[in-house]
């Protein structure tokens, strides 16, 4: 009866051990650590004013410009404006120091705009439930580097504002307050 009560022990450890072993294999990295997922070009840790973990970002290049893979946290049910603002720094706490859109071709504000909608320009981020938003987002034409890009001297962040962007008033859509921010790095490596 020992023997069988260690053998049903072993059992379940080995049966644990297992499926710890598996979990880790699955397991991926947010900052392009070893994974099976891709490491972006470029990201943005989001935080609110208070330094609180809200979020992140990942930038990669494509074919008509960036693909932005948006995951934010902590926030209530609710629609959200987005943009990416022309200066890398995000002093709390209302981030201003990010500066305004990002907007390398000096176009009108808005989606909905008849002129066009400038680079820094994004659809709002739908929260319906579970405080996590994510959201897949192009900037078609948009590049990270070079003569108009997202990282040049004064680097770029990437703002969550407290309300929606009505995709329409200039210059900031009328979005409200800035509630998260994160300044857009490369990964190291």
């Amino acid at each position: 009866m020992i023997e069988h009560r260690r053998i049903a022990h072993s059992l379940v450890w080995s049966t644990v051990a297992l499926g710890a072993l598996a979990l880790t294999g699955c397991a991926t990295t947010d900052k392009g650590g070893s994974s099976n997922l891709p490491t972006p070009d470029a990201y943005a840790e989001l935080r609110d004013a208070r330094g609180a973990d809200r979020g992140r970002v990942d930038i990669f290049r494509d074919s008509s410009g960036l693909r932005l893979e948006v995951v934010a946290r902590g926030f209530g049910p609710g629609t959200y404006g987005m943009h990416v603002h022309a200066v890398g720094q995000c002093a709390a706490p209302d981030f201003s120091s990010a500066g305004p859109h990002w907007n390398p071709t000096g176009a009108q504000h808005g989606r909905d705009n008849p002129m066009g909608a400038h680079h820094g320009d994004l659809p709002n981020l739908v929260v319906e439930s579970g405080m996590i938003g994510r959201a897949t987002l192009h900037m078609v034409g948009s590049r990270l580097t070079g003569e108009g890009g997202l990282l040049d001297a004064d680097g770029a962040a990437f703002v969550i504002h407290a309300g929606p962007d009505d995709m329409r008033t200039d210059p900031a859509g009328n979005s409200g307050g800035r509630v998260a921010c994160g300044v857009i790095a490369t990964p190291a490596g």
